[in-house]
């Protein structure tokens, strides 16, 4: 009967301490659970907060964008209403230029035609002043026009590099464009209409040169093309390029003392070729110290050095230059690029007294202009600026002593 007595006592001890067990266990996790409660309940909160805190945020931001819409909105017609503004002020400006133009730096040639020629009537009579007048005469040109403004600016579109140039011949319809600063093919299009219509270079005529052209200063006249080659900093060639059949006919040394820039704004010209009326020239700086810019007439089939001039026009400046009826205009500008202006011009037959210099404004575009071309059968400009190709139509009229 003991045993027994024990073994139920040592039983319900057991289940007795198991029971307290379980029981601790179960408060333990009990207790694990409510915290994690409080915690949730708490980080529940705090995402409630910090959504409501960022729905006020996204309201105060969308009506601040809102308010920076308006606002945008108002600045950009006022900028817009200022640029109406300056373009009407520019206008104005080209009005007032054009026919209040004061004199500009010309080349003063002490008005030696003009005073030689009533000097001589005065002192030696009719007869004698006649024959002095046709030996001044002579020495002069039939072509008598000169620059008296810009009659109206087209720009046909924007292809290839910010610097290059485009001319067409004189003799002919077909237009050429000189991509970039140096190269050794060129562009051809049958026309101005065809090269306006194109999407790009790629439907053109590409042709391919035996050297590399230097700067855009080539010229293309009476179908041969005029370029520079400059193989090192001193040799400077002018090489003749027969379009028809596609070879070179001749080339020419010109005497240049180290890599001299004709124009200082447009340091990738070392020298510049036009062509006018008058034949083929040549523009370049004889050196490196010389401040003004340098005139040479060329034979266009030898290319034999006629005349040399000093135009007297500085380099300083200076971002372009065209040639009429022996009239050389140089172009000035800014470091900043600006309105570009005529403001110094060479007559070599000195029959352009200083009286009769515009200081002539090209309408602002784009920046500055890499090249200007003109061509004497349609009395225009071909320009280059920042890679767009431009027009302009010039006026002309007769110079004062003819």
């Amino acid at each position: 009967m003991k045993p027994v007595f024990v073994l139920l006592v040592s039983t319900a001890w057991t289940l007795t301490a198991a029971q307290y067990y379980y029981q601790g266990l179960m408060d333990y996790l009990e207790n694990r659970l409510l915290a994690i409660e409080d915690r949730m309940q708490f980080w529940h909160e705090q995402s409630h907060r910090y959504h409501t805190e960022l729905q006020d945020f996204k309201k105060l931001t969308a009506e601040a964008i809102d308010a920076l819409s308006k606002e945008h909105s108002l600045l950009f017609k006022d900028l817009d209403g200022a640029g109406h503004r300056v373009d009407r002020v520019e206008r104005e400006m080209d009005y007032v230029e054009t026919n209040t133009s004061p004199r500009a730096c010309a080349n003063k040639a002490d008005k030696v035609v003009e005073q030689g020629a009533w000097g001589l009537q005065e002192s030696r009579g009719e007869e004698e002043a006649e024959e002095e007048w046709e030996e001044v005469h002579s020495k002069v040109s039939d072509c008598v026009e000169i620059l008296s403004g810009i009659r109206s600016v087209k720009i046909l579109k924007r292809v290839g590099s910010p610097k290059g140039m485009w001319t067409r011949d004189p003799r002919s319809s077909k237009v050429y464009v000189f991509n970039g600063t140096s190269g050794d093919d060129i562009y051809q299009f049958n026309s101005v209409r065809d090269f306006s219509s194109s999407p790009g270079v790629s439907s053109s005529r590409q042709i391919r040169l035996p050297s590399d052209w230097s700067g855009p200063g080539s010229a293309v006249y009476n179908g041969s093309l005029y370029y520079i080659q400059q193989e090192d900093k001193t040799d400077l060639h002018v090489v003749k390029y027969n379009l028809m059949s596609g070879s070179i006919t001749d080339i020419a040394m010109f005497p240049v003392e180290g890599r001299a820039t004709v124009y200082n704004l447009n340091p990738e010209i070392v020298a510049d070729l036009a062509a006018d009326d008058e034949g083929l020239w040549i523009l370049y700086a004889a050196s490196e110290s010389e401040p003004n810019i340098h005139l040479a007439k060329m034979d266009p089939a030898t290319l034999d050095i006629e005349e040399i001039w000093d135009t007297r026009c500085p380099r300083e400046n200076a971002e372009a230059a065209f040639i009429v009826c022996g009239t050389v205009y140089v172009v000035y500008n800014t470091r900043l690029a600006s309105r570009s202006r005529v403001q110094c011009l060479f007559d070599v037959n000195d029959m352009v007294i200083s009286e009769e210099a515009p200081l002539l404004y090209f309408p602002r575009r784009y920046g500055a202009h890499a090249s200007l071309k003109y061509n004497p059968e349609e009395k225009q400009l071909y320009a280059w600026d920042d890679g767009y190709q431009i027009i302009y139509r010039l006026t002309m009229k007769k110079k004062l002593l003819v």
